[in-house]
């Protein structure tokens, strides 16, 4: 299915209530545009998708405010501001393909899906890896494709991509991921201590590599042979 009929898909579904589709408005126009965001296709996908719907119904109503929330497992959907900015830094144009390391709600990966051709996902728990499939299934974004792994090693015979996306962040930047990149692809990631990280992206270049620091943040650990080792 294409993004145009995911989106007519979106549009179908069981409409949101009053309350959530003015609580999506209002977050993309404070939290978003407020803060500088001006990719209109970022924008765009951020005020369609129905992001109450990608947490736990308890949460539901804090679904659009600006925090991170809890998803279970030990893992979080990110802030928006965040979903957005690291969006905005991979660049996306519409025909490339995207490795997603960190599954999470699907949220993430349902931007992706609105922004990107293909958009290949992994995450290493494999509740959350399922119930992200069956919300991105139910919403039509049949070009994601989602696998249990250890994301910090990447998608190798999925690659090379276009742009590889981390929501974990990882002590040092990932060299199997760095490696998967096509050139001129952009990876972006959080780079530090588990106290908090500093947002990066790499660019692959054929004279070699480009790193830009964006902004501090603080992400669930990525945990992996790339990444932080579980205890």
């Amino acid at each position: 299915m294409t993004r145009t009929a995911a989106a007519r898909s979106l549009r179908s579904a069981p409409a949101a209530l009053p309350d959530y589709a003015i609580a999506r408005e209002r977050m993309v126009a404070e939290q978003l545009r407020g803060r500088g965001i001006r990719d209109e296709r970022v924008l765009a996908a951020m005020a369609r998708i129905p992001r109450h719907r990608f947490v736990e119904e308890a949460l539901a109503s804090r679904a659009y405010g600006d925090s991170a929330l809890p998803i279970g497992e030990g893992q979080s959907i990110s802030q928006p501001y965040m979903v957005a900015l690291m969006s905005v830094a991979l660049g996306l144009r519409g025909g490339e393909r995207v490795l997603e390391v960190g599954t999470g709600s699907g949220y993430q990966t349902a931007v992706l899906a609105e922004l990107a051709e293909k958009v290949f996902s992994v995450e290493r728990v494999r509740a959350l890896a399922e119930r992200a499939q069956h919300r991105l299934g139910e919403f039509g974004y049949y070009n994601t494709r989602i696998r249990v792994g250890d994301g910090s090693l990447g998608w190798a015979e999925e690659g090379p991509f276009d742009a590889i996306l981390v929501t974990a962040g990882a002590p040092r930047i990932p060299e199997a991921l760095a490696a998967q990149l096509a050139p001129g692809g952009r990876l972006v990631v959080p780079v530090g201590p588990e106290a908090g990280q500093v947002l990066r992206r790499i660019v692959h270049r054929v004279d070699g590599q480009t790193v830009e620091d964006l902004t501090g943040c603080t992400f669930v650990k990525l945990v992996g042979e790339g990444g932080w080792r579980e205890m």
